[in-house]
């Protein structure tokens, strides 16, 4: 089963993107800041790491760039509402995607299901 590490400070989008994903089959493990992903980081195998660029703390850069030291064969995708942000200065993964919101969950889960090749995404 393919392993995804939400990071999200906004708890009702954070539950809201956990159902749709596992409700699709995927295993969700979702924290509400950065800093609180790095130790499940450093003591699990993900297999992507979906994460807002905007949280307290650590934002979703910083936490992509770590996750990518401790992880390096891990995906990464962004979902923010802030996506030039994300673009500049080289600052993300070079593989990393990124997923503006406001989107719809079926192509939050059909860009996840890309990056695995994989298709599940049906009946969102």
């Amino acid at each position: 089963m393919i392993r995804i590490l939400l990071a999200e400070d906004d708890a009702s989008m954070r539950e809201y993107l956990a159902r749709a994903l596992e409700r699709v089959g995927y295993a969700v493990t979702a924290v509400d800041r950065g800093t609180a992903a790095i130790p499940l980081l450093e003591m699990e195998n993900f297999d992507l790491l979906l994460t807002d660029i905007v949280m307290p703390e650590m934002d979703g850069i910083e936490l992509a760039q770590r996750a990518a030291t401790l992880a390096p064969q891990m995906r990464i995708m962004f979902i923010t509402g802030f996506a030039a942000v994300a673009l500049k200065n080289g600052a993300t993964p070079p593989q990393a995607k990124i997923l503006s919101k406001p989107f719809h969950l079926r192509d939050l889960v059909l860009e996840v299901d890309r990056m695995f090749q994989v298709g599940t995404a049906t009946g969102l």
